[in-house]
């Protein structure tokens, strides 16, 4: 039984085209393989996340169609994951059309048959698919790590506010070094060794 699973969102092409997530590309690329290579190591699933939505807009959100704004669409280079991320043909990868990676998605199921006690979440942006996600998690009763070196947003002021409203209590913000003690300290019997607020 898997005791963790590293939930990866949103790290596409279109969303590194411009500043400030374009300069950070290099180092959020490094941190999330460095996770994603300690959960290889140790037999933990990794899930992939991207949004997409239709050439016509039919699915995307209300604002997009409005404004006829065009970003993830489907069959482009913009929607892939970003090629220098180390994903396996093995990983689930999961297309949402909404913030939550549950929102209508098979996420659910996929989590139902792996069965982790704690989800491991990174990727952009912070204060809208990550929040929502993380909130949704929380809501199934999840333990929640977010992988602070593998989150970011394009909008630093809204990734500070919900780094603090989220680790008020839904979630807790790790380094990679503590997520690697963690995946590394899991035995099939043993304590999941979680961190907890005092």
């Amino acid at each position: 039984m898997s005791r963790s699973a590293f939930l990866v969102i949103d790290m596409l092409n279109d969303f590194f085209l411009e500043e400030p997530l374009s300069s950070r590309r290099s180092g959020l690329v490094i941190a999330i393989n460095d996770v994603v290579r300690i959960f290889r190591e140790n037999g933990q699933p990794i899930i992939w996340v991207r949004q997409e939505f239709k050439p016509d807009l039919s699915d995307a959100f209300l604002a997009m169609r409005k404004e006829d704004t065009r970003i993830t669409i489907a069959g482009t280079e913009g929607a892939q994951i970003l090629p220098e991320l180390d994903v396996e043909r093995a990983d689930c990868v999961i297309v949402k059309h909404r913030y939550s990676a549950f929102f209508r998605t098979t996420l659910d199921d996929v989590l139902s048959t792996m069965k982790p006690d704690v989800l491991v979440v990174g990727g952009v942006n912070t204060h809208a698919c990550v929040r929502a996600t993380v909130i949704d998690a929380y809501q199934r009763d999840y333990e929640i790590a977010v992988a602070s070196e593998c989150t970011a947003s394009y909008d630093d002021e809204h990734h500070e506010i919900t780094r603090r409203y989220l680790e008020k209590r839904i979630a807790r913000f790790l380094s990679n070094a503590e997520i690697h003690e963690i995946v590394d300290a899991y035995t099939p019997d043993g304590p999941l060794g979680f961190p907890h607020a005092s």
